[in-house]
């Protein structure tokens, strides 16, 4: 029995001390991340936008929604990258209901 790949979402917040050339770069990065290793869906760039609290002393960050299909493993992985990542302020990942 082929086991079925789950539909998940992530939002992760970039650091904007990174310029916009290091934002992209990081953007980037966790989008190719995710299409290496998962079925990438579509993916929301909100921007710049103002953090509901500070955050390292920071009131703003830029937003990034994506939307993707992993196996079960994928996400965890995915979750321990963020938290190693300089320049991700927040991040998370949630498996969307069928």
């Amino acid at each position: 029995m082929v086991k079925a790949n789950a539909s998940y979402e992530t939002i992760f917040i970039v650091d904007l001390n990174l310029g916009e050339e290091g934002v992209k770069a990081m953007v980037e990065k966790f989008t190719k991340l995710i299409s290496d290793n998962a079925e990438l869906g579509e993916v929301n760039e909100w921007g710049k936008k103002r953090l509901a609290y500070p955050i390292n002393d920071m009131n703003e960050g830029y937003y990034v929604l994506v939307e993707f299909k992993a196996p079960a493993g994928f996400p965890a992985e995915l979750e321990r990258i963020y938290s190693i990542t300089e320049g991700i302020m927040r991040s998370i990942v949630v498996r969307k209901d069928a």
